[in-house]
């Protein structure tokens, strides 16, 4: 069962903070235990301020960027200059300010999903061969990533795991690519099974906009996992909620365990 815990942050900016904390204790830990540091980003606002905490001179120096390798949960089927691009987020806010070598930026070819269903089966395909290659990871077992990033939208959709699409019933592939009815989009993403063997899982959640949809997820009233970001649950991991007060405002602190 995973280990869990749910912390409620003043504002966006507070989840940044704790959340880059976190972020550099893991990067510590990992590249003291096996010399590198794995991690996954995600898009959206809160994220960025996350990156724009990990830019400044003091977080810099407490993390050995050599070590680090930064790998995205999800994109979208945009160039990576794109302005919503998961990548070009990243890359403006952090990695041009981090001396981290050029070779351990992976990035998903979102650019190739625009094309057709075969170019963007193809570059999930790539990244998860690049994914394995990294981590070092046999054929035979899912990669396991030191840190997963994500965060969750008003539809409860987490990574681009959105209700309703093919991505949810993944069992077998780490990486796939998913045509986003809704938004009329294909995107490559993070499968459950990549997400659920993660060493740790860490949501950022901040926004009034997500309040109904957070308690729907957190305190089920019938115990059903109805949205797609109830189904991350790492077997052998931690999960961490970092949520602000906004998101957390519908949520029944008494009734929820274990919550800070």
């Amino acid at each position: 069962m995973s280990n869990i815990e749910i912390k409620i942050c003043a504002d966006a900016d507070a989840i940044s903070r704790e959340a880059a904390t976190r972020f550099m204790d893991a990067a510590r830990d990992a590249t003291a235990r096996n010399g590198k540091f794995s991690v996954a980003l995600s898009g959206g606002s809160t994220p960025r301020k996350l990156f724009e905490k990990l830019a400044l001179p003091e977080a810099q120096s407490r993390v050995d960027w050599n070590a680090v390798h930064l790998f995205w949960s999800d994109e979208r089927a945009v160039p990576p200059d794109d302005k919503d691009s998961n990548f070009h987020t990243a890359h403006e806010s952090l990695i041009t300010h981090i001396p981290i070598p050029e070779a351990n930026i992976h990035r998903i070819a979102g650019e190739q999903a625009q094309t057709s269903d075969a170019d963007a089966e193809q570059a999930a395909a790539e990244y998860e061969s690049e994914i394995r290659r990294v981590l070092q990871t046999p054929h035979d077992d899912m990669p396991r990533f030191d840190l997963i990033l994500l965060g969750m939208g008003a539809d409860g959709h987490t990574a681009s795991l959105f209700p309703g699409t093919t991505a949810l019933d993944e069992t077998a592939r780490g990486v796939v690519t998913v045509w986003v009815e809704k938004m009329n989009t294909r995107r490559v993403t993070f499968t459950f099974p990549l997400l659920n063997h993660a060493a740790h899982v860490m949501f950022l959640i901040g926004g009034a906009d997500k309040s109904h949809t957070l308690r729907e997820v957190l305190q089920p009233e019938n115990g059903a996992a109805t949205y797609p970001s109830q189904r991350v649950k790492p077997t052998n991991g931690k999960l961490t909620w970092l949520i602000d007060e906004a998101a957390a405002s519908e949520l029944n602190r008494d009734a929820l365990s274990p919550i800070k």
